[in-house]
């Protein structure tokens, strides 16, 4: 079986004449931006007089060394050579002005990957950059990437699901940013003097979310001695088979941020509101994405089985126990989904087992989503306080909220002549905290969820043989 994991992994890799990290110039590449980074601010600017500071010519022999590097590297990738020809100009324009505070937006416009999703096609991408979940200083970062859009993905994208922004990826190699929990390349994470009128594509790193996915669940599983479908264990011990479910369901969920009866201030504008409503709107993509898949079963697509499986299992297991208890959107999300499945009976913790009823999980995810659902569509004819105190009634139907919350006691425990974005400062960072179950849950994979932090999907391969 390992045998067999590894050459789906292998074959998926080896798709183009010749992998850009086992050229000499990548190796040269990679160093160079290791050496860079130390060196830089918070903004991804160099500060020469700051204590241990490299002198400014050592800095520019590394730049140097990067772009030369890029320019060997990019006859590997003809696709993007207007993109390294940008990328180049910057580097050396970031280094003529002194390293101040970087700006890459002439090689970001020129970098167009959703222009060309062709299955296993590999990308050179450098940038100083924040990577979400990981490094929040726009540091110089390069990343190897393959490009994951099978025929049947590439269908169901132009027949159902029309997201041409969408971008499935896997990593080939990387730096010190990306050796963190991180799972996403975005540009808005991109150092840049003013933000485009819009970007033109979004990837996401669909190997190391089912790397961690197999190694939590397998964990949780033994944990609570909860038994899986045959399918289901087929599927937790096949790393390739993951990725194709990761992708489809990322697929859905990003397109679904712009989708359905959504309240006049959209969810995806940057705005203050209590962490609830994140909670909400990604759970409500993710369970959309559930719904699509037992859709996508019934058409004969087999990855519709097991994206209803992975976001079950990840929701259920990883995102309640991952991250810290500040604001945590994700696992609150995680959170209410257990809680309504064992509240209407599709979940069982009995006996220190775990037990659950996949037939009726399946109808009563379907219910939660549909609850969500009419939420947002009566929220069209409410004012945002309403909306959000609406909110906070439903997921406190399910989740107690901390005994010392002043939101939980209602509007008149508020001063409701301040504009709502000044309420936020009310809520409390762990306004719903864990459950006994969940408590006790955190500590037991606490070492597992650590050992997830930069894994790849050779690395779960590795460890599963």
């Amino acid at each position: 079986m390992t045998e067999m994991l590894s050459s789906k992994v292998a074959d998926t890799r080896g798709m183009s004449d010749e992998r850009v990290v086992e050229h000499p110039a990548w190796a040269v590449l990679k160093d160079a931006v290791e050496a860079i980074r130390p060196a830089q601010s918070k903004d991804g600017s160099i500060d020469f007089e700051a204590e241990d500071a490299p002198s400014r010519d050592a800095v520019e022999s590394e730049v140097e060394q990067v772009c030369v590097a890029v320019r060997d590297l990019s006859s590997l990738l003809p696709h993007d050579a207007a993109y390294h020809e940008a990328l180049v100009a910057d580097l050396r324009r970031w280094a003529a002005g002194g390293f101040g505070v970087p700006d890459f937006l002439d090689s970001l416009l020129a970098f167009q990957p959703a222009q060309n999703r062709q299955d296993g096609l590999q990308h050179l991408v450098v940038f100083p950059m924040y990577t979400q979940n990981g490094n929040p200083d726009r540091n110089l970062e390069a990343v190897v990437v393959r490009m994951v859009w099978p025929d049947w993905l590439a269908e169901l994208e132009r027949t159902r699901y029309d997201n041409p922004l969408f971008c499935g990826i896997t990593f080939e190699d990387f730096t010190s940013g990306y050796d963190t929990n991180s799972a996403v390349l975005f540009p808005e994470t991109v150092a840049v003097r003013e933000a485009p009128p819009r970007f033109s594509w979004g990837g996401i790193f669909c190997d190391r979310e089912a790397a961690r996915f197999r190694r939590v669940v397998d964990a949780a599983c033994d944990v609570t001695s909860l038994e899986l479908p045959e399918t289901a264990r087929e599927l937790v011990s096949d790393q390739a088979r993951c990725q194709q479910a990761f992708v489809l369901w990322d697929m859905v969920h990003d397109r679904t941020h712009s989708h359905g009866d959504l309240p006049f201030d959209p969810f995806m504008i940057k705005q203050r509101q209590p962490f609830w409503m994140y909670g909400l709107e990604e759970l409500r993509c993710d369970l959309t994405a559930f719904h699509e898949a037992v859709r996508l079963e019934a058409d004969g697509y087999p990855q519709g089985r097991d994206v209803q499986f992975t976001v079950l299992l990840d929701r259920l297991f990883r995102f309640p126990v991952t991250g810290e208890r500040n604001r945590n959107y994700d696992g609150l999300g995680g959170q209410l989904l257990f809680a309504y499945l064992h509240q209407h009976g599709a979940l069982r913790w009995t006996n220190n087992k775990l037990a659950i009823d996949w037939n009726l999980a399946r109808e009563v995810t379907v219910r939660l989503r549909e609850e969500i659902e009419m939420l947002y569509r009566a929220g069209i004819d409410r004012p945002k306080l309403v909306h959000w105190f609406k909110a906070y009634e439903l997921v406190a139907a399910y989740l107690a909220p901390h005994p010392g919350s002043t939101w939980a006691k209602g509007p008149d425990a508020l001063d409701l002549s301040l504009p709502p974005r000044k309420l936020v400062d009310d809520v409390l960072p762990d306004e719903f905290p864990l459950s006994m179950f969940y408590e006790a849950l955190a500590k037991k994979l606490r070492s597992v969820i650590a050992s997830t932090k930069g894994i790849t999907a050779e690395a779960a391969v590795r460890a599963a043989a």
